[in-house]
């Protein structure tokens, strides 16, 4: 069974955006997120044939992209690149979403990950632990502490809504 050739094609065009900015939680340089993605992309098509629901393509790309991501920040070490850090929200949104962009970019990479994987991706708790092969108990811990320091950080912004 699998993913065709044009069915997988579909999958990544549709959701590379959600692949890269998997990636970005994870890693600091756009370019490090590109060449996970692009890890990724080959990853996926080499094990498209085990995917067997086609309605789980988008988690399971993102997953794939997750792991990638990882194993390239551990390849690279732990560097903060700040000088590299840019919006990839792409469009025109408003100055809130760009200062709340800018927050979740300082939280660290464990806590930022789940909140892109959760909030921007809107990959459920359930699907973050088998992405991130963590317990659900840590990914709700995690986005309980994000969501407290975005909140310390942002302050009256975050009570505006």
């Amino acid at each position: 069974m699998g993913l065709t050739k044009e069915e997988f094609t579909q999958a990544v065009l549709e959701h590379s955006r959600a692949m890269f900015r998997a990636a970005r939680a994870v890693l600091e340089q756009d370019a490090d997120a590109e060449d996970a993605v692009s890890e990724a992309v080959l990853l996926a098509w080499q094990k498209r044939g085990q995917l067997r629901d086609l309605a789980a393509v988008r988690p399971w790309l993102v997953k794939i992209t997750v792991n990638c991501a990882r194993r390239l920040r551990q390849k690279n070490g732990r560097m903060l690149y700040f000088d590299d850090l840019e919006q990839v929200s792409g469009g025109q949104a408003d100055r809130r979403y760009h200062v709340l962009w800018d927050a979740v970019l300082t939280l660290s990479p464990e806590s930022r990950t789940v909140v892109v994987l959760f909030y921007y991706e809107d990959l459920t708790v359930e699907q973050i632990g088998k992405a991130l092969k963590l317990p659900l108990g840590t990914v709700k811990s995690r986005l309980s502490r994000a969501r407290e320091r975005l909140r310390a950080m942002l302050g009256e912004e975050v009570e505006e809504r």
